[in-house]
């Protein structure tokens, strides 16, 4: 398996809207295992195609203090939302930046395996959040989006200082 580069807020590219998968062959279920792998490393508790710069509809995600209960959704869709809950949510493509954000408590969502199967999955309390924060991605939109414009600018900025300080602390490298 392979580490995938997480692309970083604002990269447009976090905007594209995924299509659905149409192959359900043996590169969908690598890029799937790649996508969990490179989750669990950042770490992380769900991540989107998208943000891995394959836009098709696919997610991962596990939820599980263990870390050993990882779920695909593939064209996942949403059948049914029920309740309110508001979580401080994170994301792998804007690091170190939280905000509460509101969502469904309780969701039926439809989706397919890696093998192209359909299943239903219910799901309530983090589960739930993170499948919609994860599907936000398939549509090319991101938990800052829910803040306001001016919060919205002041995390671009924090992340843009973040990268300056990150590459001028990184060691200078000689051509030989």
């Amino acid at each position: 398996m392979a580490l995938l580069n997480i692309l970083e807020f604002p990269d447009p590219r976090l905007r594209t809207k995924a299509v659905p998968v149409t192959d359900f062959g043996p590169a969908l279920a690598r890029l799937a295992e790649n996508m969990l792998e490179t989750m669990y490393a950042a770490p992380g508790v769900g991540l989107a195609a998208t943000q891995v710069d394959v836009h098709r509809q696919l997610l991962v995600l596990d939820v599980s203090e263990e870390k050993n209960a990882p779920h695909v959704l593939v064209n996942p869709r949403i059948l049914a939302k029920e309740g309110s809950q508001t979580y401080q949510e994170g994301c792998l493509s804007v690091p170190g930046i939280f905000a509460e954000v509101e969502r469904a408590e309780h969701i039926r969502v439809e989706a397919q395996d890696v093998h192209g199967a359909s299943f239903t999955l219910e799901a309530g309390g983090l589960l739930a959040v993170c499948i919609q924060h994860e599907m936000d991605h398939l549509i090319g939109k991101l938990f800052v989006d829910y803040l306001s414009p001016l919060k919205r600018e002041l995390v671009r900025k924090k992340l843009e200082k973040q990268r300056r300080q990150a590459a001028s602390a990184a060691p200078a490298t000689a051509a030989l």
